[in-house]
């Protein structure tokens, strides 16, 4: 992987500033390690730095207490603070930052804080020892986190939170296709989220959960809405290992306790939460996955409106999910889009049936280039248990909204996320009137006349243009004066350039 700087946001929905000083140490570190290791070691090291500072914080105050209880893990589990051991604690590190044993050093401080905390067994990376990786480079980025100040750990945590989603953005937009498996950006996870407004006290699955975004959102969400952060239960599955590994990093810097099973799992063969139903499900499932299992899942209770065909489990997900919905459960998910229309080995016949369940509350048509690992256009699926509107669907267009973040790549913007989310709302409150082009509201007669596609488009029609009341004649009076001036000009180049050429010693011939 060739050494390269991270590019520069002009617009989007992540924050700039303290991350980017972070990425660019991170930079520091191509060319000089495998590029199938880079992630996890930068990955890990910001983990490291957090529960070590949030564990020395207590340790002082424990010391100021004089009750000996400076060296009692349980008095650190009672605040959801992991008890980081001596050798593993950042000032040693920082100490050992310049020698060349500190790659040995970091493995052993993530051996010693799995001994220690059982919940992140198996998950620490632990190649900072790999002669590959060099130590002087190392020693540089360690630098920049002990510079840190975080004498605020409660800050810290949110600083170190949005630092270890955005060095992932960054990972996934480098990565490419490959950053698809463990990424949804930010603005897709964020208009997901507050269309569905996840509320405390409430039960959230992901069943593919990647690195974990989804619940990072939904806990800021209840978190701006006045709701108690901590009274959300999380469930997850990943059956990516290294992805797996980093979710769990990332609820741990975020305090959130997440179930995401003591292992990475395929949850199609091994569904880690097969009992529990869920108020609100959030997903981003691999698009059109094959070789998905269905020949040894022929029997399953989840497949209620139908076997999902062995070629793609698209519609394998979404009943997966709607068997794990709760009475009232909400589902927000990724789908690519022709599982809006399909009819292949049976998918139609799936689609009808959720449809005339009443399961379907809204579909939205997303712009191209949001993601990372595909340029294909993909919608938004909201499917409701118990919906407001009953008997209605909510379809909204919104291909043209957006805007460009570079030459790539797409991001929406606060204000577009809101548009949606508001749409949403009026036309569960039924105050929402159609807008030609943008949104319209169908009755399951009308999308059954439709052959049951949902695609937006078929019931939002084309946005009407305004009038033009400029008379004819006087548009073609002023189009060919313009065009008129244009050829002149065209002329007077033509002039410029042939002066030019002959000065240097050559004519058009």
């Amino acid at each position: 992987m060739a050494k390269s700087k991270s590019p520069k946001t002009k617009s989007s929905s992540a924050t700039i500033g303290f991350e980017q000083q972070i990425w660019d140490a991170a930079c520091e570190l191509w060319g000089h390690i495998p590029a199938a290791d880079y992630r996890k070691i930068f990955t890990g090291l910001i983990f490291l730095k957090y529960i070590s500072t949030a564990f020395e914080k207590k340790y002082a105050e424990l010391v100021l207490e004089a009750d000996g209880f400076e060296d009692d893990p349980d008095a650190y589990e009672a605040d959801n603070i992991f008890f980081v051991p001596p050798e593993a604690r950042w000032s040693e590190i920082a100490k050992a930052a310049h020698t060349p044993e500190i790659g040995t050093i970091l493995d052993k401080a993530m051996i010693a804080i799995e001994a220690d905390n059982k919940s992140l067994k198996g998950v620490l990376p632990k190649s900072y020892a790999n002669p590959e990786l060099d130590k002087r480079v190392l020693g540089n980025v360690v630098d920049v986190f002990t510079n840190m100040d975080m004498s605020d750990t409660e800050a810290s945590k949110d600083l170190l939170g949005r630092t270890y989603e955005y060095c992932i953005a960054q990972f996934a937009s480098y990565e490419g296709v490959k950053g698809g498996e463990f990424y949804t950006p930010a603005s897709v996870v964020k208009t997901i989220v507050n269309i569905l407004k996840p509320s405390e006290g409430k039960r959230v699955y992901d069943p593919c959960c990647g690195s974990g975004g989804m619940f990072v959102q939904s806990v800021k969400f209840i978190q701006e809405h006045a709701g108690n952060r901590s009274n959300i239960s999380v469930f997850g599955q990943e059956a990516n290992a290294d992805t797996w590994k980093m979710a769990k990093m990332n609820m741990a810097i975020r305090g959130i306790d997440a179930n995401f099973g003591d292992h990475p799992e395929d949850t199609f063969f091994n569904d880690l939460h097969s009992t529990q139903k869920f108020d609100f499900i959030m997903a981003n499932p691999p698009f059109n996955l094959s070789n998905w299992g269905q020949d040894k899942l022929q029997n399953d209770p989840r497949w209620a409106y139908g076997l999902p065909p062995a070629g793609n489990a698209n519609y394998a997900w979404i009943e997966h999910m709607i068997y794990h919905l709760a009475p009232n459960g909400k589902i927000g998910l990724v789908l690519a889009n022709g599982a809006l229309s399909t009819q292949t080995s049976g998918e139609g016949e799936i689609r009808r049936k959720i449809i005339e369940a009443d399961l379907i509350e809204g579909i939205v048509a997303m712009p191209t280039q949001l993601f990372y690992s595909v340029t294909i256009p993909v919608t938004l699926w909201f499917i409701t248990r118990g919906k407001k509107q009953t008997g209605k669907t909510l379809f909204i267009d919104a291909r043209n909204m957006g805007h460009m973040v570079d030459r790539k790549h797409r991001d929406f913007s606060e204000e577009d996320i809101a548009r949606l989310a508001d749409t949403f709302t009026a036309f569960q409150n039924g105050t929402l009137e159609d807008v030609k082009g943008f949104c319209a509201v169908a009755t399951t007669n009308q999308i059954a006349t439709q052959d049951y596609i949902l695609t937006p488009g078929r019931y939002v029609g084309i946005e009407e243009k305004a009038e033009d009341d400029e008379p004819f004649a006087d548009k073609m009076n002023r189009l060919t004066t313009e065009l008129g001036g244009m050829f002149a000009k065209s002329h007077e180049l033509e002039e410029e350039i042939k002066k030019n050429l002959a000065g240097i010693g050559f004519k058009i011939k």
